[in-house]
């Protein structure tokens, strides 16, 4: 092998592993990559419906069977805030949790990369995605008073921050009056700290964006944009991550939060998954599906039948 081909491959593994999409090494299990996601088919949704009047301002709604009223997950899909990671390839996850009774609302928000995404735009479309629910709810039988957030990897740090919106200040262009409130949020492979993530420079550097600078240039986003800047927030969580997930900074930002809440005396369980990578958690075919389905109840408080 030529020593300019034998840097480029080092060079591209270290990119795939640096990015979280492709963990392997030799001799080691294969998980699943985004590329494998994004491929599956996504089941249609029962209804589209819009949350304001932008192109990606709107949600998709699936209802279980039966007459309700349902209780709820809104979910969130990740993808490093980028705009090239869309709604699709959460589908199947939602039609999963919808098959098993919780109806789902799945947002789609302006992310780095879309026309007038950033900050604060992309906070305020999840924000306004998550409180149209209660307009779903005067036309569709939903219950409110069981409600979680289910949010992946970028999408964990959207409902971790949906949880703390009560504790967002007036002065803040993240405060809205009374948002909707949730019964828990489980969090998968989540992001719940923003200001990690810029130091790493992962993510093609979309925490700019997002953010609308750095920690240093602007701290009062961070502290009102990163979750693990809000505790604590009084609403109970559980933190479910891949044992094989990388890089290791994604898994020690997890660990940080979950401590930093238990010595708050904050209500976030961290649960590691011991067959999952940073995918499965949102595959519904995988072997992690189980302890995400259950956890999705215990939130819920819904006895599954």
């Amino acid at each position: 092998m030529s020593t300019v081909l034998s840097i480029k491959l080092r060079f591209s593994c270290l990119v795939l592993v640096a990015c979280g999409i492709a963990p392997w090494a030799a001799g080691q299990k294969t998980y699943l990559t985004a590329a494998d996601l994004v491929a599956r088919p996504s089941p249609p949704a029962d209804k589209r419906i819009h949350y304001g009047d932008g192109a990606l301002q709107f949600g998709d709604l699936r209802l279980p069977e039966g007459e309700g009223p349902y209780p709820v997950a809104i979910v969130v899909h990740g993808g490093c805030w980028l705009a090239q990671y869309d709604i699709h390839h959460i589908g199947p996850f939602a039609k999963a949790l919808t098959d098993e009774g919780i109806a789902t609302w799945t947002i789609e928000y302006r992310r780095a990369g879309d026309e007038g995404g950033g900050w604060p735009a992309t906070f305020l479309d999840v924000a306004a995605g998550t409180d149209y629910l209660r307009k779903l709810a005067e036309v569709y039988p939903l219950d409110l008073d069981r409600t979680i957030a289910v949010g992946h990897s970028a999408g964990g740090h959207f409902v971790l921050w949906l949880a703390g919106r009560h504790l967002i200040p007036k002065r803040s262009p993240l405060y809205i009056d009374n948002p909707l409130r949730l019964r828990g949020v489980l969090a998968l492979s989540a992001a719940p700290d923003l200001a990690r993530i810029h130091r790493s420079g992962s993510c093609d550097g979309a925490m700019d964006t997002i953010m609308g600078g750095s920690p240093v240039e602007v701290p009062e986003h961070y502290r009102n944009g990163s979750p693990i800047e809000m505790l604590p927030l009084g609403v109970p969580r559980i933190l479910i991550t891949g044992r094989h997930d990388r890089p290791m900074r994604r898994i020690e930002a997890i660990e940080a939060y979950a401590a930093k809440a238990a010595k708050l005396d904050d209500n976030a369980r961290l649960v590691f998954a011991p067959e999952s990578a940073h995918f499965e958690v949102i595959a519904p075919d995988s072997s992690t599906w189980p302890m995400v389905r259950d956890a999705a109840f215990e939130l819920l408080g819904v006895t599954r039948e």
